[in-house]
């Protein structure tokens, strides 16, 4: 399984040639193997990409992004499906039971408060309103506990007149968390794709334009690493150094069901538990992911 997230920063050529990626700058050139990017990320405009390359990691099904001048993530390649995409797996999806995709809704939303829970606490932050909304969480998420902790927790992580948007690429905060976020979302929607499923559909996200519903379900309980990450750091500028940190924050080990990974086979792990449950391969799913003491401990200087 491919493993490198190559990050292409300053002013370069991008070819391939004998099974590798060739990144020619002004002063240098490297030489990757195909077979090691999970993603390549050009992360400036000066940089010019050969459709042979695009082509050899688009086979090796490797994530191509492309970002804006704000260094915001706006496109990827959206590779055709491997051959594990076979008719019977789309049947599969096409058929999956409502009360599976309840039942894994219930439990993903479950994770995601106790995992925004954890994170205050590990900040010492009291926790006890948090809690309580937790302890109203009913099956499927009939009375959207999800979006009520939302309001409450960002509030708790950033301060009282802290406003969660998507689309603020100017305020630093909400520009790294959709930064940090859409790094996880290419990554889970990759996995999907490796288990022969469509993004598209999801078990609760159901938004027309958006091509990746089920990569957005299925992330939920990873958001908050990246909220812990973007709290601890303290930051007043959404500098070159953070935007690496927070790709290289895939690298970091955290604990899955007690087992402990990097965060990016952690996702690969995740995504295959929650389409075989929604297959009926499994009769119980289990969505446990421990990261605080991990994820504090991670430094910007270490991995930049």
């Amino acid at each position: 399984m491919s493993w490198r997230t190559v990050v292409i920063t300053q002013h370069a050529k991008l070819s391939y040639s004998g099974r590798m990626m060739i990144v020619q700058t002004d002063s240098k050139i490297h030489s990757i193997p195909i077979e090691d990017i999970s993603v390549l990320m050009i992360a400036t405009t000066q940089a010019v990409i050969t459709s042979a390359l695009v082509a050899k990691l688009s086979q090796n099904q490797s994530k191509i992004i492309f970002v804006d001048n704000h260094y915001l993530p706006v496109s990827e390649t959206c590779c055709y499906y491997s051959s594990s995409r076979t008719l019977e797996s789309l049947r599969k999806q096409f058929g999956w039971d409502e009360y599976r995709k309840e039942n894994l809704w219930t439990h993903i939303v479950a994770g995601k408060i106790s995992n925004q829970t954890s994170v205050i606490e590990s900040l010492g932050i009291d926790t006890e309103d948090l809690e309580k909304e937790a302890d109203k969480l009913e099956f499927g998420d009939a009375t959207n506990r999800e979006a009520v902790v939302a309001r409450k927790y960002f509030e708790l992580l950033f301060g009282s007149g802290f406003k969660r948007r998507s689309d603020d690429e100017e305020e630093c905060v909400n520009a790294a968390l959709n930064y940090g976020y859409s790094i996880i979302l290419s990554s889970f929607s990759r996995a999907i794709v490796a288990n022969g499923c469509l993004t598209h559909i999801g078990i609760h996200h159901s938004n027309n334009q958006n091509e990746y519903n089920l990569a957005s379900d299925l992330m939920e309980p990873f958001r908050p690493i990246i909220d812990l990450y973007v709290a601890v750091q303290n930051f007043t500028e959404f500098s070159r150094s953070i935007r690496m940190s927070l790709i290289n924050l895939l690298n970091q080990e955290i604990q899955l069901n007690g087992q402990k990974m990097r965060i990016s086979t952690a996702i690969e792990k995740h995504v295959s538990n929650c389409i075989r449950f929604l297959n009926g391969d499994l009769d119980n799913i289990e969505i446990e992911v421990d990261f605080t003491d991990e994820v504090q401990s991670y430094e910007i200087n270490g991995h930049v």
